[in-house]
């Protein structure tokens, strides 16, 4: 009797197999898409870019590339990914030409970039309607977080440069829409700059909110339905300035540095008027307290602005700044908001650290390089991660309940999307006999038959 050795099983590999299908789990993806109307709305956007006698579809070569990239790609070559599964992705197009409808996407400039955001924002309206009390809207209030993105650059490529933090590439300003804890984000806006670009630039911040709110449903661009949050990089006169003239619409939650002046209000505020700060749920958080400051260091800033500080004990072995005070660590932010109590507004500010957390995903689905070489080709690649990311947060917002609405695209990939299954064609129907062994599979029947039940867009 042979002594069995190593510690898997021993297989032998052929390549001549038939109506076998990897990737089967991206089927949830492609069936959202055309549930949701992205297919026929990139087509019609993209339709100027289409030349005569063309094959493929400018629209459906976009989703395939931003498919592919909510697979894990990260460049355009690995559209052939989807290219080795004609029966459930269809015709994919050759990479020289999707490398063409990038090139004349980038040399159309805004005009393309426009197009595709106009066609995002009508799917986005359809979607958060589709989702019903899913949708990302908290007691009539939609949260836009806006955060910047380093993206390192290994070669010598346009707008690359030093960053802040001494390495070298891109700045992107990006903004995400917060599901809350209960879900993920979806992007609203993303502005390519370079490395160098200052994280205090007023006029990116301005430009990435007017794109964000370009994109929500247009009940949530008035009365001040949309709340913008940012970190201190948005604490600028002319920023606050800006969201204050739109005061009827908007509301904020800016962070703000801790300045001579502000460090001084602080030691004059009286221990009565510090409030325990709070957590989700309303518990008390030791250790940390709230207050308002009023006064002196509101002068030349914006009418109606309220000032938020936060005190806290550091962690053991935290260094102190010079900026805290009697051996606290403090931060501080603003807000327009009234008639909230101040713990539930820092709560509130301090949870745009999901903001963190949709960065993370964006780098794992194509924002970890900018694969071309132009900045205009760049801006598109940007345009397609947010596709991406849109799918990869519309399919769970419609289809997915409990843990799994959490996941992150890395578990998507893992669990949903990286099924195996066998094609079988019987009379005019072709199915996906996905294997019933792997774990997940009522996850992907579950979502499947959820996503079936959605009206046709037609």
């Amino acid at each position: 009797m042979s002594k069995r050795s190593g510690l898997y099983p021993r297989v032998r590999v052929r390549g001549d197999g038939e109506g076998a299908v990897s990737q089967a789990g991206g089927v949830l993806l492609v069936e959202a898409a055309r549930r949701v109307g992205l297919d026929a709305g990139l087509s019609k956007a993209l339709a100027p870019w289409r030349k005569p006698r063309t094959v493929h579809d400018p629209g459906k070569v976009l989703l395939d590339l931003a498919l592919a990239v909510a697979f894990g790609g990260d460049c355009l070559s690995d559209i052939g990914v989807l290219r080795a599964e004609p029966a459930v992705f269809g015709p994919v197009a050759s990479d020289p030409t999707v490398s063409r409808l990038v090139e004349a996407l980038a040399a159309a400039g805004p005009r393309a970039l426009e197009a595709i955001r106009q066609a995002r924002s009508d799917v986005r309206q359809r979607v958060w309607k589709l989702a019903g009390n899913a949708a990302p809207d908290f007691g009539g209030e939609v949260i836009v977080d806006i955060d910047g993105v380093l993206v390192l650059a290994h070669s010598e490529k346009q707008d690359a440069a030093a960053t802040w933090k001494k390495t070298f590439g891109h700045h992107p300003l990006v903004a995400f829409v917060d599901h809350g804890r209960e879900g993920s984000g979806e992007p609203v806006a993303g502005l390519l700059r370079p490395g160098n670009a200052g994280s205090n630039t007023a006029a990116d911040h301005i430009t990435v909110t007017r794109q964000a709110l370009s994109q929500l449903p247009k009940k949530y661009r008035r009365g001040r339905r949309t709340l913008i949050r940012t970190d201190s990089a948005g604490g600028t006169h002319e920023f606050l300035n800006w969201l204050t003239r739109r005061g009827r619409w908007l509301s904020y939650s800016v962070g703000m540095g801790i300045t001579d002046a502000v460090h001084q209000a602080v030691l004059l505020v009286p221990d009565s008027a510090w409030t325990p700060a709070v957590e989700p749920g309303g518990d008390i958080r030791h250790g940390a307290w709230v207050a308002e400051i009023a006064g002196d260091v509101l002068k030349g800033w914006p009418k109606g602005m309220r000032l938020i500080v936060r005190k806290e004990r550091p962690h053991p072995g935290a260094q102190l700044r010079f900026t805290d005070a009697e051996g606290m660590r403090l931060t501080c932010f603003a807000t327009n908001t009234t008639g909230t109590a101040t713990a539930a507004l820092e709560l509130r500010h301090r949870q745009r650290a999901r903001a963190e957390d949709r960065i993370r995903a964006a780098r794992d689905t194509g924002l970890r390089n900018l694969p071309l070489h132009h900045a205009a080709q760049n801006q598109v690649w940007l345009e397609v991660v947010q596709l991406a990311l849109d799918l990869l947060a519309w399919m769970p917002m419609l289809t997915l309940t409990g843990e799994a609405r959490r996941w992150e695209p890395k578990r998507l990939r893992l669990r949903l999307f990286s099924a195996a299954a066998r094609l079988v064609t019987t009379g005019r129907r072709r199915w996906l006999r996905l294997g019933r062994h792997w774990p997940w599979i009522p996850v992907i029947i579950a979502a499947f038959e959820r996503l079936q039940a959605l009206p046709d867009p037609g």
